[in-house]
């Protein structure tokens, strides 16, 4: 079954529930606030997905400008990146769909309906 990981506060995350919904697509759903990923699934997930890493932060949060991370990425290891990514759910992009062979980022509706769900 697909992982339809989300923060259900957050409107992009609304949209894309809503997306799923209206096609009828089943999905586990998943509070990324109350059940962060892991470290083993971020790193599982990073590279199935062929993404550079970056594309799993949520660079418009709080909490990542608070952190300062668009200056302190790029002097850390990926390593160091995932482990930090796993510490809190709100520095990771969301929504994340998740199936058996695709992983997306954000909700990009002209991307979503590529994937053959």
């Amino acid at each position: 079954m697909i992982k339809f990981i989300c923060y259900p506060r957050c409107s992009t995350c609304q949209k894309a529930k809503q997306w799923l919904d209206q096609k009828g697509i089943p999905y586990e759903l998943r509070d990324i606030k109350e059940n962060n990923p892991s470290f083993a699934e971020l790193t599982q997930w990073h590279q199935m997905s062929g993404f550079p890493l970056r594309k799993f932060f949520n660079t418009s949060g709080l909490l990542y400008k608070s952190m300062e991370l668009k200056m302190k990425l790029p002097t850390m290891g990926e390593e160091e990146q995932l482990k930090l990514l796993a510490q809190d759910g709100m520095l990771v992009k969301r929504p994340l769909l998740i199936g058996d062979d695709f992983v997306l980022t954000g909700f990009k509706e002209s991307e979503w309906d590529k994937i053959n769900l």
